[in-house]
């Protein structure tokens, strides 16, 4: 699955801007997590936004939302994930199929991880808010696809690099938006959800493009050791 002849899941035009944008993505959450931790009140910028306290829409625009919020519910997660899965292994991409459940898996559960850390709260001192959840994981397999479509089109720096930002910002921009309209998160959970996926996607491709390589040179070294 991992051989020399399976392309890379990160393309190497990519690399470095997104190297950076993980960068100060993982920045920024650390910010944010610092700023509100152990908080259960929305901060200035949130209470600027929106009133996160109660819901913000009404239908049919809470039907929207409600539909958004099921797609990065389990059972909604899991669909997306299994057609995406689906999708890279018959366009011969096992390791952008790893990509979207190794990079969905993590981004996800470090947003339970920093939750925990962080510890600020929402409707209750149950609900832990920050980062957000579903807002990390649409943003995380957004990512994967669009890593997936620039290696396909052969892609360059400025063409790849927007394509995969673009999809980022259009997949946290729909999922963040439910999150707040329903009053499930804040603003700035959402924000927090979306920089953890610029964070660790990237990074998960770029883990999975060298443990490969890795692999394939072993591979490639032990064969010609049998051959001679």
């Amino acid at each position: 699955m991992t051989g020399r002849s399976a392309p890379p899941v990160l393309p190497p035009a990519l690399r470095a801007c997104l190297g950076l944008v993980a960068l100060l993505a993982t920045l920024v959450v650390v910010v944010i997590g610092v700023l509100y931790a152990g908080h259960s009140q929305p901060g200035e910028v949130d209470a600027w936004i929106v009133a996160p306290t109660a819901d913000s829409v009404r239908p049919p625009w809470r039907n929207v939302a409600l539909v958004t919020d099921f797609w990065g519910e389990p059972a909604g997660a899991a669909m997306l994930v299994l057609a995406a899965v689906t999708g890279c292994l018959l366009l011969r991409r096992p390791r952008a199929a790893v990509l979207v459940v190794a990079g969905a898996g993590l981004t996800v559960g470090t947003t339970t991880l920093v939750k925990s850390l962080v510890g600020r709260t929402i409707h209750g001192p149950d609900n832990l808010s920050y980062p957000s959840g579903h807002t990390a994981f649409a943003t995380a397999l957004a990512l994967a696809v669009a890593l997936l479509a620039t290696g396909l089109l052969g892609l360059g720096r400025t063409a790849g690099t927007a394509l995969v930002l673009g999809a980022a910002l259009v997949a946290g921009a729909a999922m963040g938006w439910a999150q707040v309209a329903l009053s499930a998160h804040y603003p700035t959970d959402v924000l927090g959800g979306w920089c953890t996926a610029l964070a660790m996607v990237p990074t998960t491709a770029w883990l999975i493009d060298r443990t490969a390589d890795r692999h394939a040179r072993r591979t490639a070294d032990a064969g010609q050791r049998e051959a001679h």
